[in-house]
């Protein structure tokens, strides 16, 4: 009796490993079209925004402004059409900074990392490194003609007290397609992607039985999804591979664990919109989260490089 309920134990814990990380099998090749990302460039944005535009918290509009116009005009380097989605959120007026690529009409790509940080620091990691890889996606994508139309969305007010909120610039962006009734085939977040650690135990989970199926070094991006969403995710994951040798992780969590929902793809799974969220796993793994040493010369660019590689092929292969 015993050995027959250990059995069902064990069946029911591969089941639920089976479904948290999506298992793919490893792609056959590299992508030709995946191009090389210059790890220096990533730098340079990473550090005039958590630099010369800092601080750049919701009480700081005029910082939040500059870092605007710095997004817009880089974005506006490719041949993406740009354009500003301007809202007010307790008196300020804020943007969403908007470039949009391949056709005007019908089903959507969205890629979107807000460009605000918490309180008065500097936000390398949170989350100037999602913004610097926004920023490097418009360039190669304004190589290519995609079939599928692609916005590169940059946000405003992810932090608090907007978190949460009708004020979050990503709820404004995803409420605004929800009204025009835009189809969007998946939205992806990028949100904390330049903190790797090769050192065993760098890696935390908001459970002890998570440590079953990851790995305890933080030297993997991941992709995290909802439940329901194991197909997309799977999809994703597979993709990102065959775009760079970087180690991809995934998982399908419910929103009550801590750190699947923290972030601008909820506001798109409240819309009702597919999403996911493209991480190093935040304070998961990274010490300095919302504090004065989130500092550009803590991140890892050459990984983080990869980190953009590996979405730029995946992006392709969902806009195909």
């Amino acid at each position: 009796m015993l050995v027959a309920v250990l059995g069902v134990l064990l069946a029911a814990l591969a089941a639920i490993g089976l479904y948290l990380t999506q298992p793919a099998l490893p792609p056959r090749g590299e992508s030709p079209e995946t191009p090389v990302v210059d790890a220096a460039r990533l730098r340079a944005h990473v550090e005039e925004i958590s630099g010369e535009l800092s601080p750049r918290s919701f009480d700081r509009p005029d910082n939040l402004d500059r870092a605007a116009d710095y997004i817009r005009a880089e974005l506006q380097r490719s041949s993406a059409r740009v354009m500003d989605q301007a809202f007010v959120f307790e008196g300020y007026s804020y943007r969403n900074v908007i470039a949009s690529f391949g056709p005007a009409e019908g089903e959507r790509i969205v890629v979107g990392a807000h460009y605000d940080a918490f309180g008065s620091f500097p936000g390398a990691d949170d989350n100037a490194s999602g913004v610097a890889a926004l920023l490097e996606l418009s360039r190669l994508l304004g190589g290519v003609a995609p079939r599928t139309g692609i916005d590169l969305v940059a946000f405003t007010l992810e932090e608090p007290p907007a978190f949460g909120s009708p004020g979050m610039g990503s709820t404004v962006h995803a409420a605004s397609l929800r009204r025009a009734g835009v189809p969007v085939r998946l939205m992806i977040c990028l949100e904390m992607l330049g903190c790797f650690s090769d050192r065993r135990g760098s890696q935390a989970f908001p459970t002890p039985i998570l440590r079953l199926f990851y790995p305890g070094t933080g030297n993997f991006i991941a992709v995290v999804g909802r439940i329901g969403q194991g197909r997309l995710t799977r999809r994703l994951k597979t993709a990102m591979r065959r775009g760079s040798a970087l180690p991809v992780r995934s998982i399908n969590g419910p929103r009550f664990l801590p750190g699947v929902d923290l972030s601008d793809h909820a506001s798109y799974w409240d819309a009702g919109f597919p999403a996911v969220m493209i991480t190093d796993t935040a304070f998961y793994r990274n010490p300095r989260y919302h504090t004065a040493e989130d500092a550009p010369e803590t991140l890892d660019y050459t990984r983080m490089a990869e980190v953009v590689r590996a979405l730029f092929a995946a992006i392709l292969d969902f806009a195909g």
